[in-house]
């Protein structure tokens, strides 16, 4: 496989991954904790990805997906194991902020300019972490 097809799995896998674990945090704050400013908050930021994934080659990122072939597909017994809503709230959280970072240092093979952009990204998930960390 070639090296931008192997960048462009790593993208697609940590877009989704950013993507979902956003989306668990927004419906949490949604129906969970009646939040509205911060269910805003996170639908924003998960908007706000797909628009800087979009500076990418869309085509290219979900023709880099191998999902079958994908070593660390099965889950971890530490993902199955959650004590609650708030840790289940909180281990996406990590989730979102690890695959913005990955989505950082790939893109800046590919596109510094779309690398910054996850990196401003990332800092707003670390400020809407601290803001559900006061309101939950």
């Amino acid at each position: 496989m070639d090296q931008a097809k192997q960048l462009y799995r790593i993208i697609d896998a940590n877009f989704n991954r950013s993507k979902e674990g956003l989306r668990v945090c927004e419906d949490i704050a949604r129906y969970v904790w009646n939040k509205n400013t911060l269910t805003k908050s996170f639908k924003d930021l998960r908007h706000d990805l797909t628009l800087v994934a979009g500076e990418l080659e869309v085509l290219k990122i979900i023709e880099g997906r191998d999902v079958q072939s994908d070593v660390g597909r099965p889950s971890s017994p530490s993902e199955l194991k959650r004590r609650d809503i708030s840790s289940v709230f909180w281990a996406n959280m990590q989730r979102v902020k690890e695959s913005l970072r990955v989505l950082e240092e790939v893109s800046k093979l590919l596109n510094p300019t779309v690398s910054e952009g996850f990196k401003s990204l990332r800092y707003k998930a670390y400020v809407l972490e601290q803001k559900a960390v006061k309101k939950s």
